[in-house]
């Protein structure tokens, strides 16, 4: 490496011991030493650490081989970042050496020893490359466990990970929200699902805070998104039922249900981040009916992936029911026992024969805590009931050749006790109000 000297014109190359006046020796605690034949007018242009310390402001200066002698000691880690940028020295002459940092993790550690010596041009350069490149994860990582200590001069390099203003996030979370939620063409579906995925990561409070706050202006956002999917949702099953008598296998229309439903299942799920299930939970309970009229009796085995789907968002409203998360009506909390109790009951055992078939897709397989949880739904929705209609869906579910599941014991006795001690319990609190007592 030769550089030519301005002041001197003369060329001075790296290592050359016929004309180099500075040795400088780079050691570490391992014991590592290595010697590095220098030209002072080169180190004190490039380097101010150099400049001092070849200073006559220095206090002492050492000699070696008949030479001004600098010891720079360092960690083993760096020993050979600290030989690349005395290389480095020699040549830069025009500011860049962009074809010279070998990757990022190279240039991370050529940019902590720029910064240690005080080497402005290669600093430049160096934050320049790191600015412009791509990351890997890890690198990413070493970035920011290094970066931030190194001052104002290398701020540049972080552009890429500092915070976005509020509009900004508003602005992207729109755009994002209402794609998500749109009906585009069948390519374009995983696009779509990673427009979901990251609108439930901006929502998530995980380690770090929601990206924007759950607020009215997001709830309106997204429930009137998901309205308007509801609506394409609902369009679809009124011209199932105008066509009564083609079932949805023979419309050809099974990709299409089957999208709607899995945007609504993940419709459901965002709607219980936001806790604006209430909605979604009316549409659902209007709608239920003519969806089992659909789907229930259609035989065909790529129903069965239909079902599934329909499952996953009715466990979700029956949940947010049951557990009184929304509230409902009686004639609208047993309209939803009546229809779904008896599709549950067929469906399981389509599902547990999908589950067995080793061949069947992944997709339609449920596993047994969905079913216990389900099952749970029921009990907790069924004991909101008045005890009469109680008494008519256990005296059913008895009945019933499907008794195992959902298995209603829980229900069953909770109803046992309670109907035995109605009276003497009423009778108290109607003596305690001066009521006249049951009889």
């Amino acid at each position: 490496m030769e550089v030519l000297n301005n002041e001197s014109s003369v060329q001075h190359t790296i290592g050359d011991r016929s004309t180099s006046d500075v040795v400088v020796r780079i050691r570490t605690p391992e014991g590592r030493d290595e010697r590095v034949y220098c030209h002072s007018c080169i180190l004190v242009d490039k380097s101010k650490y150099f400049a001092d310390r070849l200073s006559d402001n220095w206090p002492t200066c050492q000699i070696l081989d008949s030479r001004n002698c600098v010891e720079v000691y360092c960690e083993e880690s760096d020993f050979d970042y600290h030989v690349t940028v005395l290389r480095l020295f020699y040549v830069m002459t025009d500011g860049s050496v962009s074809d010279a940092w070998n990757g990022v993790k190279n240039a991370i550690g050529i940019l902590r020893v720029a910064v240690e010596l005080e080497c402005p041009k290669i600093i430049t350069s160096c934050v320049e490359y790191l600015e412009a490149v791509p990351w890997e994860e890890a690198e990413e990582e070493e970035i920011l466990k290094i970066i931030p200590g190194m001052g104002s001069q290398v701020e540049p390099i972080l552009a890429r990970l500092q915070p976005v203003n509020a509009t900004a996030i508003m602005k992207i979370f729109l755009s994002t929200i209402r794609f998500a939620t749109s009906s585009p063409p069948s390519p374009m579906n995983d696009l779509k699902i990673s427009a979901q995925e990251q609108l439930e990561y901006m929502l998530t409070e995980d380690d770090d805070a929601p990206l924007l706050p759950a607020d009215d202006i997001i709830k309106l956002e997204v429930l009137q998104c998901v309205k308007r999917m509801f609506t394409r949702f609902n369009n679809l099953v009124d011209s199932f039922l105008y066509e009564s008598q083609v079932s949805v296998s023979e419309a050809g229309k099974i990709p299409l249900f089957q999208s709607y439903l899995t945007d609504l299942s993940w419709a459901c799920q965002l709607l219980g981040k936001l806790e604006s299930m209430r909605d979604f939970v009316y549409c659902w309970v209007e709608i239920s009916e003519n969806i089992v009229k659909i789907v229930d009796p259609d035989p065909q085995v790529e129903m069965v992936e239909i079902k599934s789907k329909v499952l996953e968002v009715t466990s979700k409203v029956l949940e947010a029911i049951g557990y009184g998360n929304v509230v409902l009506p009686t004639a609208k909390r047993l309209h939803m026992v009546k229809v779904w109790l008896p599709f549950v009951r067929l469906t399981r055992p389509l599902m547990d024969a999908a589950n067995a078939d080793d061949e069947q897709d992944a997709r339609i397989k449920i596993d047994g805590e969905f079913w216990q949880s389900l099952e749970s739904t029921f009990v907790s929705l069924i004991l909101t009931l008045p005890s009469c209609d109680q008494a008519n869906i256990l005296t059913e579910w008895l009945a019933n050749e499907h008794v195992q599941y959902p298995d209603l014991t829980e229900a069953f006795e909770v109803w046992c006790y309670r109907s035995k001690v109605a009276k003497r319990r009423l009778a108290c609190l109607c003596g305690k109000n001066g009521t006249a007592n049951i009889v």
